[in-house]
């Protein structure tokens, strides 16, 4: 079964760091390109930075790099100088690195998700 859990969320004051982590099962993490996602209070789910399958990845924003460990089954977010704008449920999502979903932002597309991972950024 596949399985992808997020963990690391939390309260953080404006400009602190904080480390995501989207960990799968149930599939090479190689044959797949993971996304990561968020949703803020009353706003719409939107891309963060994707890890593809192929290799390479982007980043929406310079305060974020995304890293994959195969080894480890895990994704890493990697967030820096976080704004109270930053605040959201964050999630991780999975599809197969032949598709480009995460790419063009299609988050709708994207095949498998975590529940999410809350973050809170606040004084």
């Amino acid at each position: 079964q596949l399985q992808l859990v997020e963990s690391g969320g939390g309260l953080v004051q404006p400009g602190g760091s904080l480390r995501l982590s989207c960990t799968v099962s149930g599939f090479s993490l190689d044959d797949y390109t993971i996304g990561w996602f968020r949703q803020g209070p009353g706003q719409e789910r939107e891309r963060v930075s994707c890890s593809f399958g192929s290799g390479g990845g982007t980043a929406d924003t310079d305060r974020v790099s995304i890293s994959r460990h195969s080894a480890e089954n895990t994704v890493y977010l990697q967030m820096s100088s976080l704004k109270p704008e930053d605040t959201a449920v964050y999630y991780c999502a999975a599809e197969r690195k032949s598709s480009n979903n995460c790419l063009f932002g299609y988050w709708y597309r994207m095949d498998y998700w975590g529940k999410g991972t809350l973050v809170t950024v606040s004084s």
